[in-house]
């Protein structure tokens, strides 16, 4: 039983024990207050909605509009902590226990969520999995020419300054796996297109804990779907027109499903779960290599990274010179950010003038 499986079920037992001792009071932890009632029926009850990272939030955000039913959204990983790494806690599962609609993404980083929809007491609770709604359009992780393997250095390595994927002494990686077996790349939201399809479910299970706003629903999802729909065709215009068709990344690699969309070729140092941090010898040559082949102008690097590998791939490269960049993948983004006015198709925005800079 892994890390994450052990906290789950104390938490469980935990809030089991808060649920005795009160049903329909205010529990308070640190500066969460949650209010755990009964039914999505109950008359003058708010709507709890609970997502686990930000596109959820946002896309639920942008659905509800000018929110007419009040309903109260929940985002979970708002500190920082990746979905990689995040472990909920006992107030967090008593979010999730009681609110009316529990979105995540549903790949490994989510083992937890099984055990927590088993303490829920909403039964009535709409529950969406990302990779179910998207079915077959969910990719398997890869691993590509020169990139590192998981198998390649000792897991109980220190994770880079400004990395927030801290874990507890002795904790285990929890992404092992059987010999042969398939892990799903998680990182679906990095898809425009995969947007677009989850947000039709978005709106559809809206209509079944409100259907009184459903016409406001369906025009604020039309007028969503159009913008993403916008800023996909800027996206296949810039590749277009891009002198390159190849990115580098000294980093792990989350951003298949993007790539995927507009015939990209990628290499990247560690695949997008991975829990490296120090590349070995071998893997900066190979990258460094591909730099002089391809003539990139440019490495990359995901947010929060502290590009020390990058760094080391451009000083091993024939100009030396090249620009270390950063496209966000929204794994890290907080309650700030988003009190900061960030959404998620300002860093999709975002993400293409780095992406345009460096395919030139």
């Amino acid at each position: 039983m892994n890390i994450k499986r052990i906290m789950v079920c104390l938490f469980a037992a935990v809030f089991m024990m808060l649920a005795v001792a009160g049903c329909g009071k205010s529990v308070t932890s640190g500066e969460t207050s949650v209010e755990v009632k009964g039914t999505s029926d109950e008359p003058g009850k708010k709507l709890s909605i609970v997502t686990t990272i930000f596109p959820e939030y946002d896309w639920v955000m942008n659905i509800l509009g000018e929110n007419p039913a009040g309903a109260e959204v929940t985002m979970l990983l708002d500190n920082g902590v990746d979905l990689h790494s995040y472990q909920p806690t006992a107030a967090d599962m008593i979010k999730i226990s009681a609110c009316d609609m529990f979105i995540y993404v549903g790949g490994e980083s989510d083992e937890w969520v099984e055990d927590a929809l088993k303490e829920a007491v909403n039964k009535d609770m709409v529950v969406v999995n990302l990779l179910e709604v998207l079915g077959d359009k969910v990719k398997a992780e890869e691993v590509v020419e020169g990139m590192q393997g998981e198998d390649e250095h000792d897991h109980d390595h220190d994770h880079e300054d400004g990395d927030d994927h801290e874990h507890e002494e002795g904790e285990e990686h929890d992404h092992e796996h059987e010999e042969g077996e398939e892990e799903m790349d998680e990182h679906v939201w990095l898809s425009l297109r995969n947007a677009s399809v989850i947000c039709d479910t978005l709106e559809a299970d809206l209509e079944k804990i409100d259907g009184g706003n459903v016409d406001v629903y369906k025009k604020n999802l039309e007028s969503y779907k159009e913008k993403l729909a916008s800023l996909d065709e800027e996206y296949k215009k810039a590749v277009g027109e891009a002198g390159k068709d190849t990115v580098l990344f000294g980093d792990r690699f989350p951003f298949r499903y993007l790539v995927d969309d507009y015939s990209l070729n990628y290499y990247a140092a560690f695949v997008g779960c991975s829990a490296e941090t120090e590349a070995s010898f071998e893997t900066i040559t190979f990258l460094a290599d591909k730099v002089n082949e391809l003539s990139l102008n440019c490495i990359l690097t995901i947010e929060k990274n502290n590009q020390k590998i990058a760094k080391t791939i451009a000083d091993n490269t024939a100009a030396g010179n090249q620009k270390i960049l950063t496209l966000d993948s929204m794994q890290s983004t907080t309650a700030q950010d988003v009190k900061d006015g960030a959404s998620y198709i300002s860093i999709m925005q975002s993400n293409l003038e780095v992406l345009k800079e460096a395919l030139k």
